[in-house]
């Protein structure tokens, strides 16, 4: 059995999620809740399966996994059907090129840990980590929209069939939801998110259906707690 660890409102395991789902692979989940109790992911039991408190991280039998981008290439690979990747090396490369604008140039720029460090160390309170977080997000939107721009994007960001760029776009969306982008502009981005989300497996690994779900009204609230709360120390992840 796979189990994953994440949470419902990261996106690097929003796209795991998608990807187990896209494949049919049956999964456990485990919540590591990276707003309570000071996060969860620094928790020792946590931090042995990842050393750098992150998630998400995929357990399959011996197999221990981190890196969203390195745990959806081992299901591509282990499981190729249906494939996530096109066949030809030119069009493997742009479906990646779409897939990092969003995992290499935005997403780890606005991080739960990111924007602890804005509030720790330069007092960059909630409404301007948020305005930080826009300013990617908005970035990363406008260039992903122009390399839409393409005689290769179809129904989702490469053809008729999701892939890997549309399993890094669909979270990114909701980031950007979250963070009010006027989508007026993005119109290739809105349609193939439509797409998107009238298939199953994209609704079914929403933030919003997960078991740890928070309520998006209650994000910022959880933001402004204080960074430093430590986890107590008497709680235990679920055993494997």
């Amino acid at each position: 059995m796979i189990e994953l660890y994440g949470f419902s409102y990261s996106g690097s395991a929003y796209r795991v999620r998608i990807a187990l789902l896209l494949k049919g692979l049956p999964y456990r989940s485990h919540s590591v809740h990276l707003l309570r109790d000071g996060g969860e992911q620094n928790l020792p039991d946590y931090r042995r399966l990842n050393p750098l408190g992150a998630v998400p991280t995929l357990v399959h039998g011996d197999l221990v996994l981190t890196q969203s981008a390195a745990i959806v290439e081992y299901l591509e690979e282990r499981y190729p059907t249906p494939p996530l990747l096109p066949s030809e090396p030119g069009a493997r490369a742009r479906v990646r090129a779409l897939a990092q604008t969003f995992g290499v140039d935005v997403h780890p720029l606005i991080t739960i840990r990111v924007l602890k460090h804005l509030a720790a160390e330069h007092g960059a309170a909630p409404a301007r980590q948020m305005d930080w977080s826009r300013y990617w997000i908005a970035a990363g939107m406008g260039a992903f929209e122009a390399l839409l721009d393409h005689p290769a994007t179809g129904t989702f960001c490469h053809g008729e069939a999701p892939g890997l760029a549309d399993i890094y776009l669909v979270p990114q969306v909701i980031a950007a939801e979250r963070h009010g982008i006027d989508f007026a502009a993005l119109p290739r981005i809105a349609r193939i998110n439509r797409a998107c989300l009238g298939l199953a497996a994209f609704r079914d690994a929403a933030p919003a259906v997960q078991t740890d779900a928070v309520p998006p009204e209650r994000i910022a609230e959880h933001l402004a707690i204080p960074w430093d709360s430590p986890p107590p120390p008497d709680r235990a992840l679920p055993s494997r």
